[in-house]
């Protein structure tokens, strides 16, 4: 038989495939060294070349020993564009806190721009409001092409509760909120989850876009004084858990139903096209997330994409006030009016590739 090369103890120590892929790395840096070399005068430059090249020669068959190099390089291509998709959602709450960080620029210099806007009935946040507005609606019309349908249901003046289907974040709200305080000059007040105010440097953004977990007392006190609240029945538990099928998660909630009987005011359904395909929630394990929610009330379901779709936001005909009607009874009759926004509006099931599509193909809308 013809005799080995290689002792036992070195064999078991170095098997052959990383050995291999070692003495390959290693003839790849000598050939990397000739060709510096070539254009290298000074002895001192070859010197430090070659001091690197046996470094780098020395380090690749250390670890190839021990790690397989060319698989590691083509799992990290392959989870790369995982990884992006779920730190995305990063980039919102980096523009939230851009908001917030200028909004305390704005509070430290408030004796300025006193000084400057020095009129009677001034309000001090005015200008910040718009010139968030202004930030929130550019993003806006950049990153998801944002459109607003059915505006002139909107009243020019007095109250107006708006429902809206609530996405894995509610990003469409805070578009909808921008481009409406800069059409109509008026801001809407927002109900959010008490979780909120857990959120370091949100009380201020609260304070001065109008954002309050509020009750049912509150929200009908601030539609009497003409003022438009949206509500998103839903709330955290449709954002954790709704999915692609864009169903209604309201369980049997009624209070927003109760704010409408109390204030009289008149009910606007709202849906935001595509809303599910920016962002997603997981979908593994949504029995654990769901029992580890109903324990914490905080959300716990991993959120990715960020997908720049299409998100164009759909406003139905106003819901008058009937005092014939029972909160259950209302509830009922605006879930069924979103429900038509969805079954008109939406592809279901949502898909990504076509919400990108809508931002270059103009969708037919689907007869009533």
């Amino acid at each position: 038989m013809r005799p080995k090369h290689t002792t036992k103890a070195h064999s078991e120590r170095i098997p052959y495939p990383n050995k291999l892929r070692a003495v390959q790395q290693q003839k790849i840096l000598l050939t990397r060294y000739l060709a510096a070399a070539s254009t290298m005068s000074s002895a001192d430059d070859l010197l430090t070349l070659s001091n690197e090249t046996v470094g780098n020669s020395t380090f690749f068959a250390y670890i190839g020993q021990y790690i397989d190099l060319d698989y590691s390089i083509w799992l990290y291509r392959l989870l790369t564009p995982v990884l992006v998709t779920f730190l995305l959602p990063c980039a919102f709450v980096l523009l939230i806190y851009c908001t917030i960080s200028f909004l305390y620029i704005y509070k430290l210099h408030s004796r300025f721009i006193l000084q400057i806007y020095n009129e009677g009935d001034f309000d001090f946040w005015d200008v910040a409001r718009t010139l968030v507005a202004v930030v929130w609606d550019a993003h806006g019309w950049i990153f998801h092409g944002y459109e607003v349908c059915g505006m002139e249901n909107l009243p020019e003046s007095g109250p107006a509760l708006i429902i809206y289907y609530h996405g894995a974040i509610p990003i469409d709200m805070y578009y909808f909120t921008a481009r409406i305080y800069l059409k109509r000059q008026r801001l809407i007040y927002t109900v959010g989850d008490r979780f909120l105010n857990k959120v370091p440097g949100w009380k201020l953004l609260a304070r001065v876009m109008k954002i309050s977990p509020g009750t049912v007392q509150s929200c009908a006190s601030v539609l009497r004084n003409g003022n438009m609240l949206s509500i998103a029945p839903g709330g955290v538990y449709e954002a954790q858990f709704g999915d692609s099928n864009y169903e209604l998660l309201w369980r049997r909630r009624v209070g927003f139903a109760k704010v409408a009987i109390e204030s009289k005011a008149p009910i606007i359904p709202m849906f935001t096209e595509n809303l599910r395909e920016g962002f997603r929630s997981v979908g593994l394990a949504k029995r654990l997330f769901i029992r580890l929610y109903n324990a914490v009330r905080f959300p716990v379901r991993p959120i990715y994409g960020g997908f720049p779709v299409k998100f164009r936001t759909h406003l139905g005909a106003p819901i008058p006030y009937d005092p014939s009607l029972t909160p259950e009874e209302l509830q009922e009759k605006v879930a069924f009016a979103i429900e038509e926004l969805i079954n008109k509006h939406q592809r279901i099931p949502g898909s990504i590739f076509h919400g990108l599509l809508d931002r270059f193909i103009s969708k037919k809308i689907k007869p009533n």
